[in-house]
């Protein structure tokens, strides 16, 4: 069931568990509740980053990265799991971006955190226009020789500044992004298949779609101004509560009943049937939940179910 992460040696599965999570709305013990049940439902990618969860009011970041570190040591998975996290994302006035001394700073910070010696998938988190491609990819390369970092990845990148990156890996013989997290799902699909999808393709990237489920709203659970409330993320629906909003939870909620699974699994589905996609990620708060998720990645779409789907999103 595992697939291979582009064209990198990391097999994963076909779903990868969002940590933003962790140590926010899922405490130590749910999380690793959550983190024992993907393990166990077949699941072994998971995602974080060094900024989870600093906008949370007193909170610095790093709390995801502690509560995996901790998981980590007391479950002795470490070697089971292929791991990302990210460097870029503003945690101070003086930690942010990607000049080589902060991101060699920043790493031995999510080592520490993590409690372990090597990240198997190191993103930037944004791009940073200021500090050259080269510099950047040269403190990249130090990582990786040292065994500290095995494959790195690019996230919220255009395309235009996805291809010059990759260009001044192969002139300067630096490592290359291998994988790319994008913002796409049912609701987002203009952005990613215009622009971006052509670029992963031609070049073999591997892709890991943040906000797969938009928010929770293909999870269904949102369908009326009244249903915002439901979560601190309700806010972040809105926005898909149009026309287009409702026709796509309508094919949702078709294809469920039809296949016995949820409108959660099917939205996910459909980002694992697509040709570029490697894994979306999609986050929980309960085991019940990531119970859930990983049903998705035994689920299988037909090429009518997805045209019924494709149908409905279509911008």
């Amino acid at each position: 069931m595992n697939r291979q992460l582009g064209r990198t040696a990391l097999q994963v599965s076909p779903l990868m568990l969002g940590g933003n999570v962790f140590g926010w709305t899922a405490d130590e013990a749910t999380s690793f509740s959550i983190l024992d049940a993907f393990v166990a439902g077949g699941g072994n990618f998971i995602d974080t980053a060094d900024v989870y969860s600093a906008w949370v009011p007193g909170h610095v970041g790093g709390e995801s990265e502690t509560v995996l570190g901790k998981w980590f040591k007391r479950s002795g998975k470490r070697s089971q799991v292929v791991l990302a996290t990210k460097v870029g994302m503003q945690l101070a006035p003086d930690k942010q971006g990607l000049k080589a001394a902060y991101i060699e700073r920043a790493v031995e910070d999510s080592l520490r955190r993590l409690q372990s010696d090597y990240i198997d998938l190191y993103f930037s988190h944004k791009d940073d226009a200021e500090t050259p491609f080269e510099e950047t990819l040269g403190a990249y390369d130090r990582l990786v020789r040292a065994g500290k970092v095995k494959v790195i990845g690019a996230s919220n990148y255009t395309a235009p500044r996805l291809r010059e990156a990759l260009a001044v890996s192969g002139e300067k013989k630096l490592p290359a992004y291998q994988v790319l997290q994008p913002h796409y799902n049912l609701c987002e699909r203009a952005d990613y298949e215009t622009n971006l999808e052509p670029v992963c393709l031609e070049m073999g990237l591997g892709v890991v779609a943040y906000f797969s489920l938009a928010s929770g709203f293909l999870s269904g659970k949102y369908r009326s101004e009244a249903d915002l409330a439901k979560s601190p993320r309700g806010r972040g629906v809105q926005k898909y509560l149009n026309a287009r909003g409702f026709k796509i939870l309508d094919a949702l909620d078709a294809v469920a009943k039809q296949l016995n699974a949820t409108p959660a699994q099917v939205a996910l589905a459909w980002l694992m049937a697509r040709k570029s996609i490697t894994a979306p990620i999609a986050s929980a708060t309960s085991v019940a939940q990531v119970q859930e998720l990983v049903g998705a990645m035994r689920l299988q779409l037909g090429s009518e179910t997805l045209q019924k789907l494709n149908d409905a999103s279509a911008a």
